[in-house]
């Protein structure tokens, strides 16, 4: 806390205010980051968040707010009427442009979780049981005869109640218990004058409420019938509420945390922060992820969650397998290994956080979290699976002196399934890749650290000695730079063999460390 107070007051009294006001209209308000990579997308986020907050505060909370700006407002009166419409048909407009993203790129299906769904049908539910209530106001009878009643002083005798009744009946759509309520042309000027006098000030003519208008005259009868009024308040109500409650739970928290995010991140001097902000970033910005998939359609790597389907490959849902690791929760030994599968095949090509339209630095979140899956003794795959392979054939040659040569050719059929591993058969030993081979270069004592030389890997493949390849640390060293394999004069895929053995290796301890094959 106390590393946070001095970097705020560092940041409002030094040059970087100025950056911290640009960053809030162009990013924050404006959305500048999602506008540069998907109009729709940033159409679709305007609609639903100007719409929504406007409508907070010219409607929700219009009575305590807007008489302060606008002397004589009333909720029924132009242009309130019309914008409070024009409002919610923007959200919906923003809702429906959100569920067709959702269900037609690529990519953001798989991501499409319970929160996501939530969200969306709460914000459909208050937006439309809003228009439903508008609309039962405009043909309700009861509603009709209350304002008379409150404020129709000059509406006295049967005659005028009569005409006033007709004119709503004709101009405003109020539906009465008594079929065709008329009057002559008479007692419908009559009625204009009375509802001059008594409503003009503060009821404008309801077709101005397109959207809610258009409801009631379509089902205005099914919206007269008792209870109907009540019943649409507590949907309503309820469903307001139920948003606020989710709100802290859900990914409606980014409207507070992702601004929060978008400017800490836009002022943080990298390398200069204290680590304690640095620290305090990182937890907001679990807070501020929107799981809106954009990371995970840009991913230079998302092309392989098809082929593995391990959903932590894709950096919304590796954000969410971080939050769980961040907050310590129990995970299975399954579950960590999935996350460190998805953890570590990230390149680093830094695209999800260009794209992120919060701002998150997710390539230092990757970092972090390849950090505490190593405390947690789950390191990069790659080394988890040369752990395995060595206490593997280390706990054989203890179980016997002799590793015994395979005489069931499995091995060798195992590698000919790909292209380039039956090279291996034309070696004849020359060394030529060895001397070329930058790992064997920087050894103190090659063959001590290493195990087996390049050449001799490819000799023991020819003779079905599969122990001795895996084991070797040479296969796992290997940098794959491809100087053995273009060297090579008889085209031997000396690197791509070493790659083929890494993947057997991996393919089992994939598959639960289930035992190597024999």
């Amino acid at each position: 806390m106390l590393a946070a107070v001095r970097g705020g007051v560092g940041v409002l009294f030094g040059p970087k205010l100025i950056d911290l006001v640009k960053i809030f209209f162009l990013d924050v308000l404006l959305n500048r980051r999602v506008l540069k990579e998907d109009f729709r997308r940033w159409l679709m986020h305007m609609l639903i968040y100007v719409g929504f907050t406007l409508l907070v505060v010219t409607h929700a909370l219009g009575a305590v707010i807007m008489p302060h700006f606008f002397p004589g407002y009333a909720s029924t009166i132009l242009p309130y009427i019309y914008l409070r419409n024009l409002f919610g048909v923007a959200v919906l407009a923003g809702l429906a442009i959100a569920l067709y993203r959702r269900r037609t790129i690529p990519g953001m299906r798989v991501t499409t979780g319970g929160q996501d769904r939530y969200a969306l049908a709460i914000l459909a539910i208050i937006i439309m049981s809003g228009f439903l209530m508008e609309a039962t106001k405009i043909v309700s009878h009861a509603r009709y005869d209350d304002m008379v009643a409150q404020y129709g002083d000059s509406v006295t005798g049967d005659v005028d109640k009569e005409s006033l009744r007709a004119y709503w009946a004709e101009e405003f759509g109020v539906i009465f218990p008594e079929s065709g309520v008329t009057a002559d042309a008479a007692g419908m000027r009559r009625g204009e004058d009375l509802h001059q006098m008594n409503c003009a000030g503060c009821h404008s003519t309801p077709d101005w409420a397109f959207a809610s208008y258009w409801v009631a005259k379509k089902i205005g009868p099914a919206l007269t019938s008792a209870g109907a009024a009540i019943w649409l308040w507590y949907v309503h109500v309820l469903a307001c509420l139920v948003g606020l409650a989710y709100l802290p739970f859900s990914k409606f928290f980014h409207m507070v945390a992702g601004p929060i995010s978008l400017l800490v991140n836009g002022i943080m001097a990298k390398g200069k922060t204290d680590p304690a902000n640095v620290a305090t970033r990182r937890i907001m910005e679990l807070d501020a992820c929107t799981h809106c998939g954009t990371c995970s359609v840009r991913c230079s790597v998302n092309v392989i969650f098809w082929e593995m389907h391990t959903l932590t490959i894709l950096p919304s849902e590796k954000l969410k397998a971080l939050k769980s690791l961040a907050f310590d929760k129990p995970l299975t030994q399954r579950e960590l290994r999935i996350i460190q599968e998805g953890s570590h095949i990230c390149t680093g090509c830094h695209r999800c956080t260009d794209v992120c339209p919060v701002g998150i630095n997710l390539q230092d979140l990757w970092l972090s979290m390849n950090e505490l899956l190593a405390l947690k003794g789950f390191p990069e795959p790659a080394v988890s699976a040369r752990q395995k392979v060595a206490a593997y054939y280390a706990q054989k040659d203890k179980d016997r002196e002799l590793i015994v040569l395979p005489d069931d050719g499995f091995f060798q059929q195992e590698l000919s399934s790909s292209i380039q591993a039956p090279t291996f058969w034309s070696c004849y030993r020359c060394q030529t890749c060895t001397n070329a081979c930058p790992v064997v270069a920087n050894c103190h004592d090659p063959v001590a650290e290493l195990g087996l030389l390049p050449h001799q890997i490819m000799h023991a493949l020819a003779l079905g000695l599969k122990d001795e390849a895996l084991a070797a640390g040479m296969t796992w060293d290997c940098l794959t730079c491809y100087m053995c394999q273009e060297y090579c004069p008889q085209g031997v895929h000396v690197a791509d063999v070493l790659y083929e053995l890494r993947n057997m290796a991996y393919r089992d301890f994939r598959a639960g460390f289930a035992p190597l094959k024999t």
